[in-house]
């Protein structure tokens, strides 16, 4: 087949997973063309620059261009477009901005399918249940292509009536979770109907991590965070916890990479509480600067509100480092104690405790841990086996 790979923004520093994935799918033989609504900002991995110049951004075609995509859609086709239109202006209802959100989207549609028609793309793939697959959906309704999409979390089921979840799944041919619990979540929000065509296919990592055996977890009591600094990822609830391992006088670092909203607020916090000999912002860093992170601790945390199934867990697992991490959405798929702790969302008690769980634990006993979560990230988190189911799951589809 000749796919088409959708994105609201892509490349991007936390979506690694799709360009991994997207290298699996062309791996079977399939070839792949890349899209984007939005154009990638800052890119700090080289991986993913190399990327950004494979990849086409909608939006950077300049409004001339998608306004006349449209006007040749109107012409082309008047009752497909008058479907198109009507789906999108039906979804935004009277509200001013979302008319203006809608047209947007019927406009990029217009132009994206007469690209996919050119280059006789056989079908849409799109990351993300959001604007994107909204953008898919109205694609198909011009005529161009079936398209799947695969949902993460937890924006789509932050919002999922008004999104339109249950009229997605129901217009495509195929319907992603990266969890089972994410399953669960399309499940609820789409008619039992349409269940048959929602599969679980999990989100991987790069072949690196599992391809040669990692160093040995430290010894000493470092722990690593890699997150955006934004509300869902409940940093200030790391940040706090860091705070009662120091009031109970032990002694550990904790290095957080990312960058995000929450930055001038978290300096705040780790000043305030005295954590700035115990506590490092580290910013946005590559993969490999990820990996060494990763490499150099002892233990991986991340108490976060609301997720999917976080890659950067799967990597920490790959090398063989316990991982913290809350009890909520697809985490505890992967993560229970036989490969670290599981603790309530919110509580920074718990996080300090299960830190300082991490730091008591003799040596075999972390190295045991590591073990067995290098073993379940090389059974189900594969990137290029799992590019394969989904290429499966395509073709069985679209034979449908």
């Amino acid at each position: 087949m000749k796919i088409a790979y959708l994105c609201n923004r892509y490349p991007a520093v936390s979506h690694s997973f799709v360009r991994r994935e997207i290298a699996g799918v062309e791996a079977c033989g399939h070839q792949v063309v890349r899209y984007t609504v939005r154009a990638p900002g800052e890119l700090v991995d080289e991986a993913d620059r190399a990327e950004a110049s494979r990849t086409t951004a909608i939006l950077g075609q300049g409004a001339a261009a998608l306004i006349a995509a449209g006007a040749g859609a109107a012409i082309r086709s008047p009752g497909r477009f008058a479907s198109a239109a009507k789906l999108a202006l039906g979804a935004a209802g009277a509200r001013p901005k979302e008319l203006v959100r809608a047209i947007a989207y019927l406009l990029e549609a217009a132009w994206l399918e007469r690209s996919l028609r050119r280059q006789a793309v056989d079908h849409l793939h799109v990351h993300f249940g959001t604007n994107p697959t909204m953008v898919a959906r109205l694609v198909r309704r011009l005529g161009g292509p079936h398209y799947s999409f695969t949902v993460h979390g937890p924006d789509e089921f932050d919002r999922p009536e008004a999104l339109d979840l249950k009229g997605k799944v129901a217009d495509a041919k195929l319907a992603v979770a990266i969890s089972s619990f994410g399953r669960s979540q399309l499940m609820r929000w789409s008619s039992p109907a349409d269940w048959d065509r929602i599969a679980v296919v999990r989100c991987g990592v790069d072949g690196g991590f599992l391809a040669t055996r990692p160093p040995v977890a430290s010894s000493a009591p470092r722990f690593a965070a890699v997150a955006r600094l934004s509300g869902q990822k409940g940093l200030p609830v790391l940040i706090e916890a860091a705070r009662i391992l120091k009031s109970r006088g032990r002694d550990f670092q904790l290095e957080i990479a990312g960058d995000g909203d929450l930055r001038a607020a978290l300096v705040k916090q780790i000043a305030d509480g005295g954590l700035d000999h115990h506590v490092h912002l580290l910013g946005s860093l590559d993969g490999a600067g990820v990996r060494a992170l990763l490499e150099r601790s002892r233990a991986f945390v991340l108490p976060s509100f609301a997720e999917g199934l976080p890659v950067v867990i799967m990597e920490a697992l790959a090398l063989e480092r316990p991982v913290i991490a809350t009890a909520i959405a697809g985490t505890p798929e992967l993560v229970d104690a036989g490969c670290g702790w599981i603790v309530p969302a919110g509580s920074a008690a718990a996080v300090a405790d299960a830190m300082e769980a991490a730091i008591d634990a003799s040596d075999a006993t972390i190295a045991a841990m590591g073990t067995e979560g290098r073993r379940r990230v090389a059974d189900a988190h594969d990137a290029e086996r799992n590019a394969r189911s989904l290429t499966r799951a395509i073709e069985e589809a679209r034979a449908c």
